[in-house]
């Protein structure tokens, strides 16, 4: 029998972590009151985690490539899906919007939601147009 190091044994090693910082929600929300408007709080891999307080109605759109994850922190949130029932968030609760498939966020009253979808992806997907803003970094 031959000696041989576990799988996690050949891993790279790793660097030291950057000096830890916790995100206040909160906080960072009371920095801006413009609805519709994304604000980039972190990166994970290649994706962006993103804040936004949202009312009315946006646009009807889809994202081709890429799933969308809804999460309300605060306020109510409807999600209109094409050809599919409604799907209603509260604070706490999550939806993740597949690929492909068009919606349009509603909010009755303002409501702030996190965000988590590749850099990049514009915030309108296949619509554009004069809504279509980029993420402005918190």
């Amino acid at each position: 029998m031959t000696d041989t190091a576990p799988p996690h044994a050949a891993a790279a090693p790793r660097t030291a972590a950057p000096a830890p910082e916790a995100v206040d929600l909160a906080a960072k929300l009371a920095l801006f009151d413009e609805l519709w408007a994304q604000r980039t709080l972190a990166s994970v891999n290649d994706y962006e985690v993103k804040i936004a307080k949202l009312r009315g109605e946006f646009v009807w759109h889809r994202h081709d490539d890429t799933d969308e994850l809804f999460l309300v922190i605060s306020g109510r949130l409807t999600l209109q899906l094409g050809g599919a029932p409604d799907v209603v968030l509260g604070p706490g609760q999550l939806y993740v919007v597949p690929r492909g498939v068009e919606h349009c966020p509603r909010a009755e009253e303002e409501t702030a939601v996190l965000l988590l979808e590749p850099a990049g992806t514009p915030n309108t997907g296949s619509a554009g147009g004069a809504r279509t803003k980029a993420p402005v970094a918190l």
